[in-house]
């Protein structure tokens, strides 16, 4: 009798392992339901908007260059200082290069050696017209050859001069005076005294002695992404926040918007101007790196729900709103304009529904302003 029962009690308790093993797996393997999230409508303000990138910059700023080469021998302003139009801002010391001088002092004694010849022609032809030994048209035309003669050599001491030192006598113009062609404030210096500059002609640009720039009349410059410009137009307000007075903001309006994209990194962006009202007490230092967020739409106190309850379903769209039972049942809704958070509610909502935002029927929580806390 025990040879019989020993075996059968033994394939008995492992197939009842077997199934308790496999009715473990079946139920380990079954995925938990997902908590639903419960949330309540709101009424916000929801304001729709573009960021543009770009920094704060003065209108005009002005590059101030010298007129002659030569070499920076006193500066007179340092950055940051208030200077009006005509103020002197260095003195450039001219170094005349050798063939200039030689050939500006060769043309001085030719001029000097044709006035003085011109001078015994002049004093010969008046003493033979106190004689009547020649007519009043010679006379005349030897005053006249003497008058250029001395012109010239004028001209020749002149020209001498301005290569020696860079100005002419009497003229009242220095050219080594490099003074401010605008008033405003120095912004940067970007000589020293002892550096070599260039003048500015109609083939070199110059070497620039200083930047001038009215501080009064700041812009923001920035750039759009194609894909937001043409959701904007002139006129519209921006609120710039400035990367170095992160809580200030400052007001503007957007004045200008280029014609033509640049590629920068592969998508193409829109230059964008917008002037700004700093306030008085507030200074911005030019070059400032800046964002200013442009309102594309705003809609103040409206009834909005989070964006993850709405369901789509072709062209429907429908939310889960709770039952008292606690089972969800759409409801179909008409939905405006949207955050990328939030989104207004048109019609199909009253305010007071609680609403399914995501995930498979389970264990409810609740979130939003009305309700608080969290129900399982």
């Amino acid at each position: 009798m025990r040879r019989v029962l020993l075996p059968v009690l033994l394939v008995g308790g492992v197939a009842i392992a077997f199934l308790m093993t496999l009715g473990f797996l079946f139920v380990s393997a079954r995925p938990d339901p997902e908590e639903v999230e419960i949330v309540v409508p709101e009424k916000r303000d929801i304001v729709v908007k573009t960021v543009a990138t770009g920094a704060i910059v003065p209108r005009v700023e002005v590059e101030i260059k010298s007129r002659v080469s030569g070499v920076v021998e006193q500066l007179l302003v340092e950055p940051g200082e208030e200077i009006a139009s005509g103020d002197l801002i260095a003195r450039i010391r001219v170094i005349p290069e050798a063939a200039t001088l030689s050939s500006a002092e060769s043309d001085v004694r030719a001029a000097k050696i044709a006035l003085d010849n011109a001078q015994v022609d002049i004093d010969r032809a008046e003493s033979l017209s106190q004689r009547n030994a020649i007519s009043e048209a010679e006379l005349q035309a030897a005053g006249t050859a003497f008058q250029l003669a001395r012109q010239e050599h004028q001209g020749a001491l002149d020209h001498l001069q301005i290569v020696r030192e860079g100005t002419t006598r009497g003229s009242g113009l220095v050219s080594t005076d490099v003074v401010s062609t605008v008033s405003g404030m120095v912004l940067a210096v970007d000589v020293e005294v002892g550096d070599s500059v260039t003048e500015t002609n109609t083939f070199n640009p110059g070497t620039t002695i200083a930047w001038v720039a009215d501080m009064s009349d700041m812009i923001f410059e920035g750039q759009v992404d194609e894909s937001e410009v043409g959701r904007i137009q002139e006129g519209m307000p921006l609120d710039i926040t400035v990367g170095a007075l992160r809580d200030r903001k400052i007001a503007g309006a957007l004045e200008y918007i280029s014609p033509k994209g640049v590629l920068v990194e592969g998508t193409v962006q829109f230059e964008i101007r917008a002037a700004i009202k700093p306030e008085q007490d507030l200074f911005i230092r030019a070059g400032s790196s800046a964002n200013a967020d442009i309102v594309l739409e705003r809609k103040d106190g409206v009834l909005s729900v989070d964006e993850s309850t709405l369901r789509f379903d072709g062209d429907r769209t429908y939310v889960q709103v709770e039952q008292p039972s606690g089972e969800l049942e759409p409801r179909d809704v008409k939905v405006g304009i949207s955050d990328g958070i939030y989104i207004e509610v048109l019609e199909g909502l009253k305010g007071d529904e609680r609403l399914a935002a995501g995930g498979e029927v389970g264990p409810p929580s609740v979130r939003g302003g009305k309700s608080g806390g969290r129900r399982r």
